[in-house]
């Protein structure tokens, strides 16, 4: 197979490293990539919603997978795209069709699914510029604390918490009125806080069955002890220590079956991954988010315990088989600490130079995310830079090993969080 992978993040080199090992990976294209990714593949000067450049390349290069990595691509119709074009329609898109992809596009879309599917998740409503008015009443009425949520894809960072309800007026405005994240925030969920510990579930789907994977969760916020304002994730672990064998039954009973089964119900195209992020609310599961592809950091720690061969796995989905697989995974924690850019997340800067990277190793792998190679050394390009991932048998010994590498890695303002994990060891 000729594979081409849309993307330039740490989950991008994660799974490149993974497509690598195939016995069915011919070939390995990514677009755009990172210096990471170039090591298991060949980059390409494509951005991943540039389709016309991606169909030449296609074309051109008799690619038999496309694998998006990120949501941009899904959420802008990668996959009826390649339906509609008559060049294209042979080739498989490893993901969901655009209205599968507005399960992440659109919170306000994805909440009308779990009411419509009785999937458990907070009581919300959803407000915009014609019923502001309303909007801002119901917020100065509303319990604390309140949710904000930008209803379309904001990078990660559309989702405000706040204890004071003027506070929350203020920040409701900002989103509606001054668009503080452009047209995402033209419509506005306020959810109900819930209160419990959150974790997340990934599924691989062929639109009728599905095989979940290693369970992981990740840490948002750029501050120890979980403080600070959110990022696109600082650190994870997998497995979960408390989704035992119980909790994850409820899960399926509760939110992954009638998920998959309310798409197909619906007649919504969806084959690819589905990330559940949920919450943990006294035992009792609930759904804050869906994302339409794998998430980052948790990538690098569930790819890494994943035992199987992935295009196995994705041949199993495109032929509709995939409830033929048996999901294998390493008994070993994986933890992944992310090193970013200082000032992250908000201004930064790239073009520090980075030393020390070790080598892959059997028990470590290092993912990198924003990089790029330039005369012979590799750079700082992005605000998330790098991802230590390690395995061990326990938690704080893997924990540890990823945070001697964190310390050993070097680069001018390097940051990371040293409490990755902290509620489990």
């Amino acid at each position: 197979m000729k594979i081409l992978l849309l993307g330039s993040g740490g989950r991008e080199h994660a799974l490149a490293w993974k497509m690598a090992q195939s016995t069915y990976c011919e070939q390995l294209f990514i677009a755009p990539g990172n210096a990471g990714t170039a090591q298991y593949g060949q980059n390409l000067d494509i951005a991943v919603s540039d389709f016309e450049k991606i169909k030449s390349f296609c074309v051109e290069n008799a690619i038999s997978l496309v694998v998006p990595g990120s949501e941009e691509p899904l959420v802008k119709g990668i996959y009826d795209y390649f339906q509609q074009d008559a060049a294209l329609q042979h080739i498989p898109v490893m993901g969901p069709s655009a209205l599968g992809a507005q399960l992440e596009g659109s919170k306000a879309f994805a909440k009308q699914f779990m009411q419509r599917h009785n999937i458990p998740t907070a009581a919300y409503r959803e407000f915009s510029e014609e019923n502001y008015e309303e909007g801002v009443a119901y917020l100065r009425s509303h319990t604390l604390p309140i949710v904000l949520k930008a209803d379309g894809l904001a990078a990660g960072k559309g989702v405000v918490i706040l204890n004071d309800r003027e506070e929350a007026v203020v920040e409701f405005s900002q989103m509606i009125k001054d668009a503080k994240f452009g047209d995402a925030s033209k419509t506005v969920v306020v959810e109900q806080f819930l209160t419990g510990i959150e974790l997340s579930v990934f599924v691989l789907t062929d639109g009728h069955s599905y095989k979940i994977l290693p369970t992981a969760k990740d840490y948002k916020r750029i501050g120890e002890g979980d403080t600070g304002l959110n990022t696109g994730g600082m650190g994870a672990v997998s497995p979960v220590p408390f989704a035992d064998q119980a909790f994850m039954a409820l899960v399926e009973d509760r939110v992954i079956r009638p998920t998959v089964s309310g798409l197909e119900k619906e007649n919504i195209v969806y084959n690819g991954f589905i990330f559940f992020g949920l919450i943990n609310v006294n035992g009792e599961p609930f759904v804050i988010e869906y994302n339409c592809r794998m998430g980052d950091p948790e990538t690098e720690v569930v790819i890494p315990r994943l035992q199987n061969d992935l295009l196995e796995l994705f041949k199993a989905v495109q032929e509709g088989q995939l409830s033929s697989q048996t999901i294998y995974e390493d008994a070993r924690v994986a933890t992944t600490v992310m090193l970013v850019a200082k000032g992250y997340p908000e201004a930064y800067e790239k073009g520090k130079v980075i030393s020390n990277i070790p080598a892959p190793t059997q028990d470590q792998l290092v993912f990198q995310a924003g990089t790029k190679a330039a005369g012979g050394e590799i750079l700082t390009n992005g605000g998330r830079v790098l991802t230590v991932t390690s395995l061990a048998t326990d938690l704080g010994i893997a924990l540890t090993h990823s945070r001697q590498t964190a310390e050993i890695i070097d680069f001018e303002g390097k940051y990371y969080r040293r409490d990755i994990g902290y509620e489990f060891v």
